[in-house]
């Protein structure tokens, strides 16, 4: 479970907000929910704390993830026994908003139950040490996180090198949970590509964790020697891993079929696979022949001599920024952005300038996509999530540029996408409003979290430059490209070959890019490319409903701060608090 939530962190931008602004007063049945919420939240605190101090919650900073024997057995039971106690919480609950997040929290519980079981019954365990490492120290080691707070990542890295009262080097109870099942043949070992990538990974773990404690001062005496037991931890883990791991590592990538299934329930795909597969490759089909259309505008417009939509988009991406332009390009990028929102009224802007920054090398290891680095929800004090760019992907023993993102044409739709009106305005409503715990963290899921995504850049596309809509096109195209290719992948449909030439010279991704999705549909997250797409078409269904329920009357300011005020929302329930609270409040004026 554990894994799995961290995963969710930081790949898919889960979010959880129980503070606000100091001026708003927190509506009394939030309050209560995130009362009931300490339920569920104390199994996930007990088992993943440097989940739990990432998101907020005080007194885990120190400590580091079960991996203790049997903790699968212990997760579930506890995860049981907190679903019994919300049910019977249900049971006695009056408050219609209450009882909704009970459900939702109820759901969520179950769900992990259900894949603790998959999990159990068909992959034999197999841990990233590195990357969980790294994911720990880097958590507590950031320019906006509390400098109090700081020390503490020395006391984590202690516990995790088994020089801390109490804990055990993690690498030997990483060991020990995979000998413990070694001998169960049936269990399906980790994809040899998967093995190869961490592996390769290990190193940038290491020095990005020395990186970061020199720069925060933490490299002392105490400091360098759980470094350097780190380093031969893991140096010795990772020849473990070739010993062990790599005679049980399988070539063929797909997951069975019952946990590919369950994969895409958790994102939140709610139709078969197959009718995702006919709705994406009419999207397809649709946005190739715009972006084909548009392409003689924007060849005109650059002075480009081809008007097939493969060369013009060749050509923008010859518009590289250097290094030190890139993020200078971006925040004049957002300004012009935020200028066009107030303009247009499209919704409500906080009056805080946004952050953005280049990763890491190690930060890229660990997520090779561009993402936001959210915020603490739980009490947050002003601390503000961050737009973080990755310039490449580091991938088996290389590491490649991207071409895709920093180039001028990109910038728009890019920070649409994960600044605003995008994730980073979802987050900074979560803050700012107060969303209660069980609608963000609890009801989380790709879906919800990549609809809005996708909808703010379609939000933005009107008043974007040619050039700036041509690359929005691109970026819709390849969210389609996903939401067929990854299913059909998992599902035996297509070779990896296929997918790699639609993806390289019909989407016109770079190699390194290219790399980095076929990895996340085959092994770092099967399924989850599927919610772009999905996540989109469902609320922009929500929104065309809505114009026709109110006609003249619909006001999309009003409608976009209503969406984002909702939190994590599933689609289903959205479209329901939407249909009977948004359109009866704009029907009364």
């Amino acid at each position: 479970m554990s894994k799995r939530l961290a995963l969710a962190m930081a790949v898919s931008l889960a979010a959880a907000g129980s503070a606000q602004a100091a001026e708003t007063k927190t509506p009394t049945w939030i309050e209560r929910s995130n009362t009931d919420a300490k339920v569920l939240l104390d199994v996930l605190a007990r088992f993943n704390p440097e989940f739990a101090s990432q998101i907020g919650v005080p007194g885990y900073d120190d400590k580091v993830v079960d991996l203790k024997p049997d903790v699968d057995a212990r997760t579930r039971a506890a995860l049981v026994e907190a679903k019994d106690k919300l049910e019977k919480m249900l049971a006695a609950e009056k408050d219609e908003n209450v009882r909704q997040d009970l459900q939702i929290m109820i759901k969520a519980a179950n769900e992990q139950v259900e894949g603790i079981d998959l999990n159990h019954k068909y992959m034999l365990p197999y841990q990233d040490v590195g990357q969980t490492i790294f994911q720990g120290e880097f958590a507590l080691l950031k320019d906006d996180v509390d400098a109090k707070r700081r020390p503490s990542a020395l006391k984590r890295l202690q516990c995790y090198v088994g020089k801390a009262p109490g804990c055990t080097p993690i690498v030997e109870l990483a060991k020990a949970q995979t000998q413990a099942r070694i001998g169960e043949k049936d269990l399906i070992g980790p994809y040899k590509n998967e093995v190869e990538q961490k592996l390769s990974n290990t190193q940038r773990y290491a020095q990005g964790i020395r990186q970061l404690f020199a720069k925060y001062k933490l490299d002392n005496a105490d400091g360098k020697a759980a470094l350097d037991a780190m380093d031969a931890q893991l140096k010795d883990y990772d020849g473990w891993v070739r010993s062990t791991i790599v005679p049980r590592q399988r070539a063929d990538f797909r997951l069975p079929e019952p946990l590919y299934a369950y994969n895409l329930k958790q994102v939140g795909i709610d139709i078969a696979p197959q009718e995702l597969i006919k709705q994406a490759q009419l999207e397809f089909v649709e946005l190739r022949s715009a972006m084909q259309m548009m392409a003689p505008v924007v060849a005109k417009e650059e002075g480009i001599p081809s008007n097939d939509y493969r060369d013009v988009l060749k050509a923008l991406k010859k518009q590289q920024l250097g290094k030190d332009d890139v993020v200078p390009w971006y925040h004049e990028i957002i300004g012009k952005i935020e200028d066009t929102i107030r303009r247009e009224h499209i919704i409500t802007l906080p009056q805080r300038k946004m952050q953005m920054r280049l990763a890491s090398e190690a930060e890229t290891a660990a997520v090779p996509a561009p993402h936001m680095d959210p915020p603490p929800f739980i009490n947050n004090h002003g601390e503000q999530g961050t737009f973080v760019l990755t310039m490449g992907n580091p991938s088996g023993s290389k590491s490649d540029s991207y071409d895709d993102f920093t180039y001028k044409a990109a910038a728009w739709t890019l920070t649409a996408h994960e600044g605003r009106p995008g994730h980073e305005l979802q987050f900074a409503a979560m803050v700012e409003r107060g969303v209660s715990l069980a609608r963000s963290l609890f009801a989380f899921n790709s879906v919800n979290v990549e609809g809005w995504a996708l909808y703010a850049e379609s939000e933005m596309l009107p008043y974007e430059p040619p050039s700036g809509q041509f690359v929005a096109l691109q970026a819709r195209l390849q969210r389609a490209a996903r939401a067929y290719l990854d299913p059909m992948l998992n599902l035996g449909l297509i070779s990896k070959e296929r997918a790699h030439d639609v993806l390289r010279y019909d989407v016109g991704l770079s190699e390194a890019m290219t790399q980095q999705e076929l990895d996340r549909y085959t092994f770092n997250s099967p399924g989850q490319a599927t919610a772009y797409f999905y996540g989109y078409m469902r609320l922009q269904q929500t929104r065309l409903n809505t114009e026709l329920a109110l006609g003249k009357d619909f006001n999309r300011q009003a409608f976009n701060d209503f969406v984002i005020g909702q939190g994590l929302l599933p689609p289903e329930q959205l479209a329901e608090a939407v249909r009977t609270q948004f359109v009866p409040s704009q029907k009364k004026k």
